[in-house]
């Protein structure tokens, strides 16, 4: 076996292993999104509520150290 082949047999593994780690990835979201929809769980959707919104004010607080380094940079 030839270095191509063997580079190209790793490649395949490689790319093998990333569809099997994407499906695992999918089937778990593929169940919270039945039992989000499922009635009688206000708590849950109180939790999630607030971990979107603590998501939101991380990504805002993000935009305003970028924007500011920005603003820096072109201070100078």
């Amino acid at each position: 076996m030839g270095m191509k082949d063997q580079f190209q047999d790793k490649s395949e593994q490689w790319q093998e292993q990333a569809k099997q780690k994407a499906q695992q990835a999918r089937e778990p979201g593929q169940e919270r999104g039945r039992q989000s929809q499922q009635p009688g769980r206000p708590g849950q959707e109180r939790g999630r509520q607030g971990q979107e919104r603590m998501r939101d004010e991380e990504t805002e607080r993000l935009q305003r150290e970028e924007q500011d380094r920005l603003d820096q940079d072109y201070d100078v």
